[in-house]
């Protein structure tokens, strides 16, 4: 099943949606020493590998971290060839002095946001969603 294209389509039906609870990004030299049902994402990178975990989660292992995160999916099924999607969220994010951190999953966009700025992330997502760029 392939996912949505049409960067109209995929604005409209965004319906973003906030997780419950607070993410946190680490870095460690052996991902395999922590157990894989404990992480919800990962990237290797020569320095070392990027976790994804809940905050709980971090401070059982006692992995450092520096940064508090919010996770918000945006429920729409975006392809992975689509284009414009990350561009207008991140854009209308940035425009209202809040940073993203994106992950692409098969089927829909993640978008980690400060804890602090959550509500206002997903406000801004579904104002972007109802009143679409005139560009797209």
């Amino acid at each position: 099943m392939t996912g949505e294209t049409n960067i109209s389509a995929l604005i409209k039906e965004m319906n973003p949606i906030l997780n419950e609870g607070e993410y946190v990004f680490c870095t460690v030299r052996d991902a395999g020493k922590i157990g894989h049902k404990e992480i919800l994402g990962q990237f290797k990178e020569k320095e070392g590998t990027t976790l994804i975990l809940e905050r709980t989660k971090a401070d059982e292992l006692h992995l450092n971290y520096d940064y508090v995160a919010s996770w918000i999916t945006l429920m729409v099924h975006s392809s992975l060839e689509a284009v414009g999607l990350t561009s207008a969220f991140s854009t209308a994010l940035a425009q209202n002095n809040i940073s993203c951190n994106v992950v692409a999953g098969y089927y829909h966009d993640h978008i980690f946001v400060g804890k602090r700025d959550a509500k206002k992330a997903v406000e801004v997502l579904k104002k972007l969603s109802k009143n679409q760029f005139k560009a797209y």
